[in-house]
């Protein structure tokens, strides 16, 4: 008898000091997993990402040397941030244009238009169409028998346009003019409702004199 109450005490101690252990084991905390550093990534500047993505087509300073590519100096902010939207989502279609804007951030396009804005645009003049030309009375008055309105009456005698509705259009290339208002009587530039139906009605030689017209604004 006396043997299997030693018995049982040993057992019962066994049984004690494993739980100690047990418990010692479960009150230590696992080491805290050590948290991640979030890098910076660095944010580029308007003027790097002009001279990394814009200024081939359109120069530093956005006077473009290339005339079918436009004159980006002295637009409005809100019309240029307005067209590298619609670039992004494609609402306007420019195969060229749809992969510059593709890594763009809205807060690069911002700044991009911001920056373009405070350029000075390079002034430029009309080859043939000056006072008393078919591009000046059709930029001022329109075309009566086929219903265009005068481009005066949007984008303003000078062409100085208006803030966040139309555009700047003074001494912009004619080449380009031209070529903008060709897509929008076809339907491939479909961003601007209006001027496509304006420019349903304009024959070639119409496009060419308003648009050489407008390139000597000032």
């Amino acid at each position: 008898m006396k043997n299997l109450f030693k018995l049982g005490w040993v057992i019962s101690g066994m049984l004690v000091a494993v739980m100690a252990v047990a418990a010692e084991k479960a009150a230590v905390k696992p080491e805290a997993k050590a948290e991640a550093v979030p890098v910076a990534v660095e944010k580029k500047t308007a003027d790097q990402i002009v001279q990394n993505v814009c200024a081939a087509c359109h120069a530093p300073d956005g006077n473009s040397v290339i005339t079918l590519n436009p004159k980006l100096a002295g637009q409005h902010p809100e019309y240029l941030f307005k067209q590298l939207n619609n670039f992004k989502e494609g609402s306007r279609a420019n195969a060229v244009m749809s992969g510059m804007v593709a890594n763009l951030s809205p807060e690069d396009m911002q700044s991009l238009a911001q920056y373009f804005s405070q350029q000075t645009i390079t002034l430029a003049k009309a080859k043939s169409n000056g006072k008393g030309s078919l591009g000046e009375k059709i930029y001022r008055g329109g075309i009566a028998k086929t219903n265009v309105p005068a481009c005066a009456a949007c984008h303003g005698a000078n062409g100085a346009g208006l803030p966040k509705q139309f555009p700047r259009l003074a001494s912009q290339h004619a080449d380009y003019t031209y070529q903008q208002l060709k897509t929008f009587r076809t339907g491939e530039r479909a961003n601007a409702p209006m001027m496509m139906v304006i420019a349903a009605k304009m024959t070639d030689a119409e496009m060419q004199a308003v648009a050489d017209y407008i390139q000597g604004l000032r």
